[in-house]
């Protein structure tokens, strides 16, 4: 659900039974969200908007498909939207493999209203949480980007827990020159703390682990 003024979650729906897509539409829509509705796994995958779904309702049993081994495509080809698998004849190991696969919820039909806008809800928080942590890792990469060859290599071994003295050891630099460079390298990444930069120097995989913490300097 969204506050007004937001663009809507977009939920999509993929279930071979025209009522039970009508129904799902309706009920979201009612709540809320933009919704698209397919009946195959290939209608869904040659949307254009598939990729700005941030839940999928999907059908077990399909036509001619099957909703598991789709879910599981989707995994391999790195595609996160999150799932909630959706059928009328469920088993105990259809859900174990569901949910194991990564699916947010297993729901059975005729599905309950209030429980399924709960699993939605959930998705869509998932999914946010998601895109945001992208985002956040995309700007890491660009702030990385604007740094000198020398400020990645302060960065490289500040991460890994180096004084300024030791890093100017190690790079045959005078520690006022290493001050400098460290805090350009800090401005440039938008690091507020040495914690923020290790974080960031971890998730780029430059951190200098080789390196030793109290490495004596002559």
């Amino acid at each position: 659900m969204t506050d007004q003024g937001e663009i809507a979650d977009l939920i999509c729906i993929i279930d071979d039974d025209a009522d039970v897509r009508g129904s799902l539409d309706s009920l979201l829509r009612a709540t809320g969200f933009a919704v698209r509705a397919f009946a195959t796994p290939d209608e869904f995958l040659a949307c254009a908007e598939a990729d700005q779904a941030t839940c999928l309702l999907l059908d077990i049993r399909l036509q001619g498909a099957d909703g598991l081994d789709f879910q599981q495509a989707l995994s391999e080809n790195s595609i996160p939207v999150p799932v909630i698998l959706i059928t009328g004849h469920g088993d105990v190991p259809m859900t174990v493999r569901g949910m194991k696969a990564g699916a947010v919820d297993f729901l059975s039909k005729p599905i309950d209203e209030n429980e399924l806008l709960r699993s939605v809800q959930e998705a869509v928080t998932r999914d946010r949480e998601r895109r945001l942590a992208q985002r956040k890792g995309e700007n890491v990469r660009t702030c990385y980007e604007l740094l000198t060859s020398r400020e990645r290599e302060v960065l490289s071994l500040v991460s890994a827990g180096l004084l300024n003295k030791q890093v100017a050891g190690q790079l045959g630099l005078s520690e006022v020159t290493v001050k400098i460079h460290r805090g350009n390298m800090m401005r440039k990444m938008q690091a507020q703390s040495l914690a923020d930069l290790v974080r960031m120097a971890e998730e780029l995989g430059v951190r200098d682990t080789s390196a030793a913490r109290f490495r004596s300097v002559s």
